[in-house]
């Protein structure tokens, strides 16, 4: 599991006073990235981000988050396919745990010279199967 924690600025809220939906995006993004960037690290092989492409991600929100708050997400691979894997992110309130929102992305690798998806590379993904948290 890889965890960052981000702090919601007042330009993330909206006119009912709580984070928007469209920035809940926005912290997962941050959180793929920064989870992508450590594979890099333990990998010999750059892996990011111009080999990847994000396929799908979706959000369900579960509470609501003000600003100034600092929000906990935590990042896992939920399964690796031959071209892409799909990453499962949890979003809580650091001080309390409180769970916010539960949001999904699948990434492809992606060849972007040829405009099409391509396999995993081999070390990746070993990488991303030691990772590979089960979902029973």
């Amino acid at each position: 599991m890889h965890e960052i924690e981000v702090y919601v600025r007042f330009s993330e809220t909206d006119a009912a006073g709580h984070v928007n939906n469209t920035s809940y995006f926005i912290y997962f993004e941050e959180a793929r990235i920064k989870y992508l960037e450590q594979i890099s690290k333990d990998s010999k092989r750059d892996f990011l981000p111009s080999n990847v492409i994000l396929v799908t991600t979706s959000c369900d929100y579960i509470a609501q988050a003000y600003a100034g708050k600092i929000l906990k997400i935590t990042t896992e691979v939920s399964h690796v396919g031959n071209k892409s894997f799909r990453v499962d992110h949890v979003l809580t309130l650091a001080d309390t745990g409180t769970v916010i929102a539960k949001g999904t992305a699948v990434l492809a690798c992606f060849n972007y010279e040829e405009q099409k998806t391509v396999p995993i590379p081999d070390e990746i993904r070993v990488l991303l199967e030691r990772k590979l948290v089960s979902k029973l």
